[in-house]
This record gives structure tokens, C-alpha cells and sequence, in this order.
């Protein structure tokens, strides 16, 4: 089923962009943003994700990022070679382009994709990634292998002990520098293809993607690989960034924060995740598509179609798809990646062409991928507190719907990306409504909650005196913003705003328990207030 995408204007800056700090960034209005206006995540709708083929469009590339997005030059951008180097180095973007250069497809996929079916389950500490945190685009760089050589590494120091290769990103975050690190011996392998770029699908990076270079690293998640770096650091510890250790973990499923806190389970060394798992999904039928009776009785087909990747090189070996509960599985047909180095770092399009009447019989189909590992996916998810690597199989319903004499087949996908509705795991949700936190009255001797409107709202905006709306509860958040974990940035910029979609998007319950002590009142019913 088409999707209508928006023209997008390379130099149009979207109104939600404005009064954040990357009111510069051009971003594509069809995107799905996960996280409110600010920081920026997102994804494409999955239907147009694959309707624009094996290459995503730039401006159609998931977005991970977890702060403002730094305002770099090429003529002034600096990468430091540093550490346990014999000869350090300090390389501008003309060095880099000027040196061999490696360009092939790699698919990217967040650790967090399909994260919002967990979330349905139990709520992690992750926002709701749909099943569209996955693309795939042609990058061009320098191998990081020929950098290091550069700066007096030998192939076979690797061999000597383990050393580690940092990396460092020039975005500044609440807890310092977002880094990470891999093994020398990985750096150094030609043929896991890790390089330094400076290109996407044939133009120089675009700010959401680490203009002006960041690094690739094929077969593993997307939080690897480091955007706008500026250091390269070579060492006998892993990276030190707190990032590097809060983030991009799989714990066991009994591990919750305060657990994880207490204990320090992040520091645990083997539940770091870096090669991706494998995963799939189905993009048509699309959520909420329609098909009439009228084509049920004919000869008609229906081709539903999806992507599946893996990690660590390793290629799709096969796709099935089950109408029966598993019973039976149907082979698609799949659409070989490109391999690179004699790896598969892609990932392939899957499709299967069924008679259009396979639906009556049918309560759901579901779909799982397997590898040249033999690896596949779960029938069942197994939660975990990030909301990691969810590669559980992905299920489709099918509902009968009647509107006066007209039957027709209804399809429901488990979630919609972010905060939107919709979906059979939202269906399936108990509705519990949350207690109101009590309201820090000033005026003892009255019972009655203050209300306020929006307007008077809008007034309280500046960092001195910030108020804030939340799921129809107004807070004064002046005394929170210099203690914020997440920054002032952060609430700063929803001072005298109704930003309910951006604090749900980010905020765990204990969140939101930190938020009741500013609590002054009540949002007051528009409609009311016009009466």
C-alpha cells in the first residue's frame, strides 16, 4: 500500500525544531519523532521505510541522538590520534579525504529497534522505538586500519594483549562525552571493513548522521559507531564514557534500574552488546490496511512483503512466514544483499505472494529470519530493563469488520512508533489510571486543587521562573532545572508548554515520582474556560 511522503526541502527547517538547539538542522517532516521535538529521534513510517528500496534516502535514515547536535566545520574539524600510539596524530577533513578510501552499504539498526513491544509489556527505561529503527545507506571513509598504521601501529601488536581502540564523539551530554571502544584486534581486521566516514549515499554527512565524519563499524549496533568524532584513542582499558557502560546492555529480565544501580550490573563485561541479532518484520500488509471481501472470493493474490538482517557479517539465510500458528511455514522469496570483504553487512527484503483467501482461515501470521548461524528468532520476547535487541517474532493480526452489509479483513501490527496509538499490544493494555500527585498549596485552609490555563501557563518561561505541563498537571520546575539529570537544556526549552509527549516519550515512572514535588495545580478544560 503507497505511502504519500512529503517533499522534503534540503533547507527547510521544521517549526518543531525551533527554540531547541538544533533550529538549523533540516529534517524531514515525515519522520516519526520518538522523543518529542528535542532531543531528536526517529524513524520513517515502516511502509515507506521499504517503498524506498534497498538504499534509504538520507533524509529517511533513523536518527539516534542524545543531545543537541554539535555545529561543526570541515576547514576547522580535528581528529586526534592519540594514547599508546608511537607517532600521535591530529588529521584535518582534508587529510581524511585525501587517503584511500573504502564506499559500500551498510545497514544500521539501533539496539533499541521494536523496543516498544517490550514496553507494552513492562515499561523499560528506553523510548518507543517501532520496528523502523533500521536502515540502510552507501557510506565512503578511510579504514580506521590504515589511520592506525599511520599513527606506528603494527597489524600483529593486536596479538601481544588486548588492547582497545576508543573513540570520542564532540557532542557535550549531561554525563560527559559519548564514547565507546572496540579491540585493536577488531580495528585492525581488513575484513571487518571498519572505517572513518565522510560520505552518505554520495554527499557529505548531514548533521544528524556526524557531519563532518563518524565511524563505521559494520554488523553491530548503531550506539558503536560513534558520529561527529573528534579522538581516537588507543589503550590497555576499554573506553571510560559513562555511555559506554548506561547504555546498550542487555540485562537479565529479573535486573530492573535499581537493581542495576545498586550492583552496578553495567559493568558487567558480558552483557555489552555490539554484534546486532537477527530480526525481521513485516511492512505489508501495513497497519490498519484493508482488504474487501470483493477480493476474497477470486483469484486474486496479496504479496506481503518485509526487511530481516543479522549481524557480524553473517548473511539471511532464509525467511518464513506462519498463517497457521506455526504449523506450517512458507518460504519467501529474498532479495540477496550485497556482500562486501566476503561479509554480509545488509540487510535483504523478503516477500510471499499467497492467495488473497489464505486470510479467512487466518487469526494472525507471523514471520521469524534465520542466519548462516542458525540463529533465529523467539516466539516469545524476553524483557529486559533497556528494552534491548527485542528480535521476538514479529505477529500480525487479521480482523473481520463489518460496516453495514460490507465485510472486509482489517490488519493490526503489535504497536505504532512513539507515543501514537494503535496496535493489538496497546488493545491489550490494562487501563489504570495513575493518582494525581497532591498539589504544594499554599493556602492550607482551601481543599480546592488551583487550575490554571495554558496562557497563564505560557507566561512562566524563562530558566528563572519555568513552568510546565504534564498530562494536564501544571509544575514550577525553576528549583529542578540545575539538578535535572538529563541537563537544562532539556526543560528549558518546554518552559510555558504542554510537553506531555516529550516527558512521556523519556521519563520512567520514577521519573515522573520526581516530578510530583513541583506539582502546583491543574490544567484547566479549554472548553470550560470558554463557557
Amino acid at each position: 500500500m503507497a505511502q504519500q511522503t512529503a517533499i522534503f526541502n534540503e533547507e527547510q527547517i521544521d517549526p518543531r525544531d525551533i527554540g531547541t538547539p538544533d533550529d538549523w538542522v533540516p529534517r524531514h517532516p515525515d519522520l516519526i519523532r520518538l522523543t518529542g521535538k528535542h532531543p531528536f529521534n526517529c524513524e520513517a513510517p515502516l511502509p515507506l521505510l521499504l517503498e524506498q528500496g534497498f538504499i534509504t534516502p538520507t533524509s529517511l535514515h533513523y536518527v539516534r541522538n542524545h543531545g543537541p547536535v554539535p555545529k561543526l566545520s570541515w576547514d576547522t574539524h580535528k581528529i586526534v590520534i592519540d594514547g599508546d600510539v608511537p607517532n600521535p596524530l591530529t588529521l584535518s577533513m582534508d587529510d581524511l579525504a585525501s587517503f584511500p578510501y573504502l564506499e559500500f552499504p551498510v545497514t544500521f539498526a539501533c539496539a533499541g529497534n521494536r523496543r516498544k513491544e517490550q514496553n507494552m509489556i513492562k515499561k523499560t527505561i528506553g523510548f518507543n522505538w517501532g520496528p523502523a529503527g533500521v536502515s540502510t545507506a552507501v557510506w565512503k571513509g578511510v579504514p580506521l586500519r590504515y589511520i592506525l598504521q599511520l599513527a606506528g601501529v603494527k597489524v600483529d601488536d593486536n596479538y601481544k594483549k588486548t588492547r582497545y581502540v576508543c573513540f570520542d564523539g564532540a557532542d557535550k551530554l549531561p554525563n560527559g562525552v559519548y564514547g565507546t571502544s572496540i579491540t585493536l584486534k577488531w580495528a585492525m581486521d581488513e575484513e571487518r571493513d571498519v572505517m572513518l566516514a565522510y560520505e552518505i549515499n554520495g554527499k557529505r554527512l548531514t548533521p544528524d548522521h556526524g557531519f563532518p565524519v563518524r565511524m563505521i563499524i559494520p554488523g553491530i549496533i548503531g550506539g558503536r559507531m560513534i558520529k561527529w568524532l573528534n579522538r581516537i584513542t588507543l589503550s590497555d582499558k576499554e573506553s571510560d564514557s559513562w555511555y559506554h557502560f548506561h547504555d546498550n546492555r542487555v540485562l537479565p529480565p529479573n535486573v530492573d534500574a535499581e537493581l542495576a544501580n545498586k550492583e552496578k550490573w553495567w559493568y558487567i563485561p558480558k552483557y555489552i552488546i555490539y554484534e546486532l541479532n537477527v530480526n525481521s518484520a513485516i511492512a505489508a500488509p501495513a497497519h490498519d490496511e484493508i482488504i474487501p471481501f470483493s477480493r476474497l472470493t477470486n483469484n486474486s493474490e496479496y504479496t506481503l512483503k518485509g526487511y530481516a538482517y543479522t549481524g557480524g557479517g553473517r548473511k539471511v539465510t532464509r525467511v518464513e512466514i506462519t498463517l497457521d500458528d506455526g504449523k506450517y511455514w512458507f518460504l519467501a522469496d529474498l532479495y540477496d544483499p550485497v556482500e562486501h570483504n566476503g561479509r554480509s553487512w545488509c540487510w535483504t527484503f523478503w516477500s510471499l505472494t499467497i492467495p488473497t483467501h489464505s486470510f479467512l482461515r487466518c487469526k494472525e501470521f507471523r514471520v521469524r529470519a534465520w542466519d548462516s548461524a542458525h540463529n533465529s528468532q523467539p516466539e516469545d520476547p524476553t524483557w529486559n530493563v533497556m528494552g534491548m535487541m527485542n528480535n521476538r517474532q514479529y505477529r500480525v493480526k487479521v480482523h473481520f469488520i463489518t460496516s453495514g452489509t460490507d465485510v472486509s479483513l482489517k490488519f493490526e501490527h503489535p504497536i505504532q512508533p512513539g507515543n501514537n496509538p494503535g496496535g493489538w499490544m496497546a488493545a491489550q493494555q490494562p487501563s489504570v489510571p495513575a493518582p494525581a500527585p497532591k498539589p504544594a498549596i499554599k493556602n492550607e485552609s482551601s481543599s480546592k486543587v488551583p487550575t490554571f490555563t495554558l496562557e497563564q501557563v505560557g507566561k512562566h518561561k524563562l530558566e528563572s521562573d519555568c513552568w510546565i505541563v504534564v498530562n494536564k498537571k501544571v509544575y514550577d520546575c525553576t528549583k529542578f532545572i540545575p539538578v535535572h539529570p538529563g541537563g537544562a537544556t532539556a526543560i528549558r526549552i518546554n518552559a510555558g508548554t504542554d510537553c506531555s509527549e516529550e516527558f512521556n516519550a523519556i521519563h520512567s515512572e520514577k521519573a515522573r515520582k520526581l516530578l510530583d514535588k513541583f506539582y502546583i495545580g491543574d490544567l484547566e478544560d479549554s472548553k470550560k474556560s470558554k463557557l
